[in-house]
């Protein structure tokens, strides 16, 4: 079993930044990808970005180079720096790591929301 513990949400104003942090527990493996993801007011949840050993990174396309991720894999853990935030940004936040066979471990979920 893996636990994830997400802190660093907030309120921020339009164009403004946060950090988001995890810190895991259990045993994982650093090919298997960790990162975000993240479910708006009324949406689907979606992929914010990820990091491993062998896939690298991997953004959803509304980042636009505005996120940056980072992985820790002797801490065990995942941090994301994001920058020129907008309303549409609003949303939970969920740390996640992946196995195969879609096997998914996911945080508790951290709010972020972002004012105009």
């Amino acid at each position: 079993q893996v636990q994830l513990v997400e802190s660093g949400g907030g309120l921020v104003q339009a164009g403004g930044s946060l950090r988001l942090s995890c810190i895991a527990s259990g045993r994982m493996f650093d090919f298997r990808p960790m990162g975000w993801y993240r479910q708006g007011p009324a949406k689907p949840r979606e992929l914010v970005a990820t990091v491993s050993t062998i896939d690298g990174t991997k953004y959803g396309d509304f980042v636009r180079g505005r996120f940056a991720i980072s992985r820790d894999y002797d801490k065990k853990t995942v941090s994301l720096q994001m920058n020129s935030l907008t309303p549409d940004d609003t949303a939970v936040y969920y740390c996640n790591y992946q196995l195969p066979l879609d096997i998914n471990f996911w945080g508790q979920g951290t709010q972020v929301t972002v004012s105009s």
